[in-house]
């Protein structure tokens, strides 16, 4: 993103998304019944998972801006070449490296079996196709969190298709209002979708559950988990866009006050779902307090945009830095926990006399390696990509 076109208060909550999926990892290698006085904010933190619904509502918001800008000026739908290209320079190169070190993790110091299943999940994953069925639900077994990038990659293929109907209405027929209208249209076209497909596709009962590994934990999550119920959350970052450019440029105190009060709301839903699912299924089975806590991110959003004080404040060096960089902490995550956790099954053990010491040295050695490795992604891989597909789409 370009500085002059930088969405304040985006950096925060792309830096805190990643931040909360970190954390989440982190506190799966802990058992909970061990923590004492601090079982209740460590099960809180546990629902970092959240983080995943966060980064689908930015990239909704932000990839939908500049349509929304094109539809209110009256000018014709941005081109997707330049889309698709900056897309894909964003996000292929990193992940594929991701994939096939997972990959190349699970076959070796794993020692899953060379199977053609396993060779099988790794291609759908390669192709971006791994999200339509359990069985390659996850591509790779040394890289758990790289499924939700195919059904994110489906989302940003799904928002041009939205956006061709919007831009098909008559222009003399065409205003903000109706425009904002036929997009909730979209959205409730999606749920209807994402209900059709979970009536249709259920998985069997066999070998299902976590206890299973990840294949049964794919059978878990789906069919809740699908891309039309995800990409329902990323429309809905979509329509906050959509809303954020008809508020007045001004920035205002009380944008302030509703930012905080949104970001305040969103975060009590992580210890009001404890005690359920750790998927926190809401509205019609999907995940992370659906719609409830994608609503408050993107109203948080937008009032960030607006703000007088707060999103400078949150926009600050580290979280700018974590932000940048945030792509790869998340695809590189895993491969570290895991990596560690084999290598060294005590690394994140609780001990008799400290209970959480090694489990604390270990989240710290982990973060660290973790955070270097992100920043290695982005650059020495990452950010070149980002500047090709920028000169190319700059000449054309």
């Amino acid at each position: 993103m370009q500085q002059q076109d930088r969405v304040a208060g985006a950096d925060f909550l792309r830096a805190a998304a990643c931040l909360l999926v970190l954390v989440h990892h982190l506190i799966l290698r802990v058992d909970l019944n061990r923590t004492e006085g601090l079982q209740p904010v460590l099960t809180a933190l546990r629902f970092g998972n959240f983080g995943v619904a966060i980064f689908f509502i930015l990239s909704g918001f932000l990839l939908a801006l500049p349509f929304w800008r094109s539809l209110d000026a009256g000018r014709a739908m941005p081109g997707l070449r330049t889309y698709v290209l900056r897309r894909a320079a964003r996000i292929v190169p990193g992940y594929w490296v991701a994939l096939t070190a997972g990959f190349v993790l699970s076959v070796t110091l794993l020692e899953h079996r060379l199977t053609p299943e396993l060779v099988l999940r790794y291609a759908s994953g390669l192709f971006f196709m791994s999200q339509w069925h359990w069985r390659t639900f996850f591509p790779v077994e040394g890289n758990g969190p790289l499924w939700s990038i195919c059904f994110e990659v489906t989302s940003y293929a799904l928002l041009p298709l939205g956006f061709l109907w919007l831009f098909a209405i008559p222009q003399d027929r065409r205003s903000a209002l109706v425009t904002r209208l036929a997009w909730l249209g979209i959205i409730a076209v999606t749920l209807l979708t994402h209900e059709t497909f979970r009536m249709l596709v259920p998985p069997n009962e066999i070998e299902r559950g976590w206890q299973y590994g990840m294949q049964g934990g794919a059978k878990e999550w789906m069919p809740n988990y699908n891309p039309f119920g995800f990409f329902a959350v990323f429309a809905l970052g979509a329509f906050a866009a959509g809303i954020q450019i008809m508020l007045p440029r001004k920035r205002r105190i009380r944008f302030d006050i509703a930012a905080l009060a949104c970001l305040v709301a969103a975060g009590l839903q992580l210890p009001l779902s404890a005690g359920g699912p750790w998927e926190a299924y809401g509205w019609l089975g999907i995940p992370y307090a659906f719609p409830l806590f994608p609503v408050m991110v993107a109203a948080a959003l937008v009032a960030l945009s607006r703000s007088v004080l707060l999103a400078t404040v949150l926009d600050n060096a580290l979280m700018r830095f974590t932000a940048t960089v945030s792509f790869g902490i998340y695809i590189w995550q895993d491969i570290v926990l895991t990596s560690m956790q084999t290598i060294s099954p005590a690394i994140f053990g609780i001990g008799e006399e400290k209970p959480l010491r090694d489990w604390f040295i270990g989240c710290t050695f982990a973060t660290a390696i973790v955070f270097l490795l992100a920043s290695l992604s982005y650059f020495a891989l990452e950010r070149a990509a980002i500047r090709w597909a920028a000169r190319i789409t700059r000449k054309n």
